[in-house]
């Protein structure tokens, strides 16, 4: 070990008369350790967030969405099909047609995005099934629909109600409700509503047509690499949209908003950090004799600015440990017994979500800690390097 980390721990360890330098040294440790234990629990649950709100949208949309710029027959679907179903990536692949409508229910109309569906395929794309809280996709057939729990409560539906639908051709249907799904997201389970892919061709006019395939992958990480490879594949007649695509500027605004939390966050570890820089000062001074001592024995200038660089860094390194501990500790509490609880009518959950990542969150989050612990030491270690033996002894 040098010396210079063994004279650091023992003028921080060493008991001295001078309790001041022990107590800054403690509220050190402690502003560090309640920044980072901040930090860590503030980035845990927005990741949490990130990660639910991505299951969930990627259970309601495909990976990836190709669209034809006008509706496809059956024909240029099964083309299609052949061309893109070699790609390793893909999983599976469901038809439908899509399209604004408005419903009546009760005396209270709403409209709603109708999504015309293959039950058997599209299971295949979406969570669809794993959603419904009642009903079942089979119902879709017998001129039924699957509506949200949110628009369901909405309308006063339930199931096996009987609703008005207004198709943008002026036509009247009447629909049963085969089933209600609830799948987390308030928008969705307000504005997104299913019927048969036959159904919803009668009732927008396009028989045999869909306007859309949806596509789903091995892995969602992998859609912009295949969107760019079922590009080359299908030619410039239809627009291929990832998943991130769609939400894009959802993803933006949730990414931005976990930015300024952590530099928001990092300002507490930054306003600790000026304690490290006064007990250093404080140590200095307290060391004055010391320095001389050594600087006339022959230490080199550099090595007393190490010294006091390795008590900046001791201090934080403690204070970034125990932050690190108890942030992680909590985190776990968080998320096995959710004694946080949401108002569920306002969030789309009723408990916070806790995602603990060592990369890139909790090695980031302590990398930009020691950084600003060993930017404190920079004035204090300079400042004690600069003492000259003859003016360190002058007094003493």
């Amino acid at each position: 070990m040098k010396v210079e980390l063994i004279l650091s721990w023992r003028y921080l360890a060493a008991k001295r008369k001078e309790k001041f330098i022990s107590l800054i040294s403690l509220i050190s440790v402690s502003g560090i350790a309640i920044g980072v234990m901040a930090l860590i629990v503030v980035i845990a649950v927005m990741t949490g967030f990130d990660k639910d709100l991505h299951d969930k949208i990627v259970g309601n949309y495909s990976h990836i969405t190709l669209t034809g710029f006008k509706a496809m027959d059956k024909l240029e679907y099964e083309d299609i099909s052949i061309k893109i179903a070699s790609n390793p990536h893909l999983k599976g692949m469901a038809p439908y047609l899509q399209g604004q409508v408005l419903l009546k229910g009760e005396d209270k109309f709403f409209a709603v995005g109708l999504k015309g569906i293959d039950p058997s395929e599209e299971v295949k794309v979406t969570k669809i099934n794993q959603y419904l809280i009642s009903g079942s996709l089979e119902g879709l057939r017998q001129n039924g629909i699957i509506v949200g729990k949110e628009l369901a409560a909405y309308l006063g539906l339930g199931l096996n109600s009987s609703l008005t639908l207004y198709s943008p051709l002026g036509k009247q249907h009447i629909l049963k409700v085969a089933g209600i799904f609830s799948s987390g997201m308030y928008d969705y389970d307000l504005n997104l509503v299913f019927t048969d892919l036959k159904n919803a061709q009668d009732i927008f006019g396009l028989p045999n047509q869909i306007s859309s395939i949806a596509i789903k992958l091995d892995n969602s990480d992998f859609a912009a690499k295949v969107k760019s490879e079922l590009g080359a594949a299908t030619g410039f007649n239809y627009s291929i949209k990832t998943w991130e695509e769609a939400n894009q500027n959802f993803f933006a605004a949730l990414k931005l908003e976990k930015l300024t939390m952590f530099i928001i966050l990092a300002l507490i570890i930054l306003v600790a950090s000026f304690n490290i820089i006064s007990t250093l000062i404080v140590m200095v001074m307290e060391k004055t004799k010391d320095i001389g001592i050594l600087k006339a024995l022959g230490m080199t200038s550099r090595s007393v600015r190490r010294i006091f660089t390795y008590q900046g860094l001791i201090i934080g390194s403690v204070g970034t440990s125990f932050g690190s501990l108890g942030g992680i500790i909590l985190c776990w509490l968080l998320k096995k017994y959710q004694f946080v609880k949401l108002p569920h009518d306002i969030y789309y959950i009723d408990h916070l979500p806790v995602s603990i990542e060592l990369w890139p969150d909790i090695i980031l989050i302590i990398s930009v800690t020691m950084v600003i612990v060993l930017a404190s030491t920079i004035y204090p270690a300079a400042k004690a390097a600069q003492l000259k033996p003859v003016e360190a002894l002058k007094y003493e």
